[in-house]
């Protein structure tokens, strides 16, 4: 997840969707996630304090502010052995697609194409980025 000044998505040269200030997120979906882990998540991201208050520090959570969600299988990518990325825990798309879908409408997130080649653009605020996992995963990243 980044706090952006501005983030857009394109597939095929053409904007599919942008947000001004927000979150983007960047979504992968394990083999074992399920419902529970996406409104885990979505609650979560919505709750942060991530951005700036009126002393600037950061205390305020997204409230107005916009979501744009990309589906990002390549964040389970398992380098460990050898030097090609295994995505062996990555959810396959029927899987993953109703979980970033739902994910997607907790959220209000204007949305990537799922499973298209997609080139994200964005202008990171801070920069900030965090990692999120629901918390019953046994290794935090």
């Amino acid at each position: 997840m980044q706090r952006v000044l501005r983030a857009s998505v394109s597939v095929d040269g053409r904007t599919v969707s942008e947000i001004g200030s927000g979150l983007l997120v960047l979504l992968g979906v394990a083999t074992s996630d399920t419902a529970a882990e996406a409104e885990w998540l979505a609650a979560k991201i919505m709750a942060l304090r991530v951005f700036a208050d009126a002393d600037g520090r950061m205390n305020e959570p997204l409230g107005e502010r916009a979501v744009l969600c990309v589906s990002q299988f390549t964040l389970y990518g398992d380098v460990r052995r050898g030097n090609r990325p295994s995505y062996t825990a990555a959810a396959g798309a029927a899987h993953a697609q109703p979980l970033y879908e739902y994910f997607c409408e907790l959220t209000g997130a204007a949305r990537g194409v799922f499973g298209a080649d997609m080139q994200v653009e964005l202008i990171n605020d801070g920069p900030v980025t965090l990692w999120l996992e629901s918390p019953d995963r046994s290794e935090p990243r």
